[in-house]
């Protein structure tokens, strides 16, 4: 599994280069008593790649909007990579910060690619710079997520499911249904990240009008467990 690329277009030209790198894991989980984890940094690429790691301390506010804070909690040694062809680095993230005895500690690791511009002869061929932005979690043992979901009629064919985090580990949403009875009406499907003291709205949409009365709501998390409830659609 790998990470979507987030794309930075430096500059409009004729021709462009990008490099091709992946991260293993995707995710990355480290415990209370954890100082470090390993960490596999691959080029997929035929040309050398420069990369720099960079590390965010990562909220939500109360209606789920990210908001990242540059930190050295942890850093990643070390933090510029040079890679060849089809090289591979196993590198450490490292932990400075102490870890919360009763929640857990979220953050953003950004992988990004230091872009080189080569001139030719009649045009000049500048890179995409390339960035994965990977999750970072510690968790201290009691730390627990505690959802609380509730949907309401946004439109005729869309039901607003929001989903709230009163507990003190992260969510991810995986998928939410609407049904009624055996009748799938509409489906969202994604990774939504939902951090302790967040709420986040998922707009479902069918592909028709909702119709009146109970729609069964089904909302299932990246451990695969599921919450259902009912809405009264109106």
């Amino acid at each position: 599994m790998r990470c979507n690329w987030l794309v930075i277009l430096l500059l409009a030209t004729e021709s462009a280069l990008a490099a091709n790198f992946s991260v293993t894991p995707v995710r990355i989980y480290m415990k209370a008593q954890d100082r470090a984890v390993a960490v596999t940094i691959q080029n997929e690429g035929s040309a050398p790649v420069l990369l720099q790691a960079d590390v965010y301390a990562w909220s939500q506010k109360a209606d789920g909007t990210d908001d990242l804070v540059l930190t050295e909690d942890l850093i990643l040694s070390p933090p510029i990579i040079k890679l060849g062809a089809n090289a591979k680095q196993v590198v450490r993230l490292a932990r400075l910060k102490p870890a919360d005895a009763s929640r857990q500690l979220t953050y953003r690791m950004v992988l990004r690619e230091v872009p080189e511009a080569t001139p030719q002869k009649d045009n000049i061929q500048v890179s995409i710079a390339l960035a994965l932005s990977m999750p970072v979690f510690v968790t201290p043992t009691p730390a627990r997520r505690e959802m609380t979901c509730e949907g309401r009629r946004a439109d005729a064919a869309t039901l607003d499911v929001s989903c709230a985090n009163k507990g003190s580990a992260y969510a991810q949403v995986r998928e939410v249904t609407v049904r009624r009875g055996e009748e799938v009406l509409g489906r969202y499907e994604g990774g939504l990240y939902i951090l302790p003291g967040a709420r986040k709205v998922v707009p479902v949409k069918a592909s028709s009008s909702l119709p009146a009365g109970k729609l069964q709501v089904s909302v299932t998390y990246d451990d695969g467990r599921t919450e259902v409830f009912e809405v009264e659609a109106g």
